[in-house]
């Protein structure tokens, strides 16, 4: 094991997801979610003396986390400020056409959930913000305050899988027309009191899944995810692994149907004899069901409880 003293953040599933990208000297490995670096710095560890790492995240707070603790490893290692979803164009960019390896590990980091001025959770009264990067417009507040009823009931819905989306909507829309909802604090309790009473009796906090819709919707969570994965199949070796851990069900369906597309290839309708659409399959699937966390880690970083990894090898097209 390598230097686990960052308390930035504790990485999920350490062991599971080196295993999977099975790490070589001399190999080029992408961390499109680098946060503190704790996957990055054992990436690099394992693949010494002569393996790379290129790290994408777009907040800057992470970035300069990981770049602290990844500078023992000198030229190895390069840090981007981007989306995941713009990995393949600014691989391309710098002459890379072809990785060894690719991971994202698409969970909130412990910093910034722990971070007030962030705005991610309700633990405590903090202004709403929930941006990855800091520098673009649109915030938590703007979505609560801003959208119509109709969209931030849709958002609710399809993004936090939130079943009392419709009420909660309406409370929100309600309250703003007296007085925009401003903190983390303020709209945890209108979640709250919206939702049906045994919910708030349950040990996960009514809010959560608001809260969980509204990130997502910040942050375009999914857009991105959607597009990266197609990007990096196509610069992935033959061979090269693509590991992805996901926290809740709506990235672990795109992942698992992504996946699946790209190891069937051929899209045409079963009706058609013979293959029109040239598609050959890129990927084989290497777990049918998900590898989930062991108990143990689970003990000692609840955090680590919703995690669901898979993977994937290129194969020759």
């Amino acid at each position: 094991m390598g230097d686990d003293r960052s308390t930035y953040h504790s990485p999920v599933m350490l062991e599971e997801a080196l295993e999977a990208l099975q790490c070589r000297p001399g190999g080029l490995y992408v961390d499109g979610t680098v946060g503190g670096a704790g996957h990055a710095y054992e990436i690099l560890q394992r693949t010494s003396p002569d393996g790379r790492l290129i790290g994408f995240d777009l907040d800057e707070d992470a970035l300069q986390e990981a770049g602290g603790r990844l500078a023992p490893f000198g030229e190895r290692a390069e840090l981007i400020r981007g989306n995941f979803a713009d990995a393949a164009p600014a691989l391309k960019e710098r002459g890379i056409g072809e990785i060894d390896g690719a991971l994202l590990d698409l969970g909130v980091s412990s910093h910034q959930l722990t971070s007030p001025e962030r705005g991610f959770s309700f633990s405590s009264d903090s202004p709403l913000d929930m941006r990855m990067d800091r520098s673009q417009r649109m915030t938590a507040f703007t979505v609560v305050n801003s959208l119509p009823q109709g969209d931030l009931e849709r958002i609710l819905r399809q993004e936090g899988e939130e079943t009392a989306a419709r009420k909660i909507a309406g409370v929100l829309v309600e309250r703003r027309r007296q007085a925009p909802i401003r903190t983390t604090g303020e709209l945890a309790a209108l979640v709250a009191a919206a939702v049906p009473g045994y919910r708030r009796r349950q040990r996960i906090h009514p809010a959560t899944k608001t809260f969980q819709a509204i990130r997502i919707h910040v942050n375009a969570e999914l857009a991105s995810l959607e597009k990266a994965i197609p990007g990096i199949v196509a610069v992935l070796k033959p061979g090269a692994r693509f590991v992805i851990i996901s926290f809740h069900s709506l990235e672990d369906r795109i992942v698992k149907q992504t996946f699946r597309e790209f190891e069937r290839g051929c899209t045409c309708p079963r009706q058609v004899p013979v293959c029109i659409c040239g598609k050959k399959p890129l990927l084989r699937v290497l777990t049918r069901k998900p590898v989930l966390p062991a108990e143990e880690e689970v003990s000692r970083n609840p955090r680590a409880r919703s995690a669901k990894m898979r993977v994937a090898e290129r194969i020759r097209s």
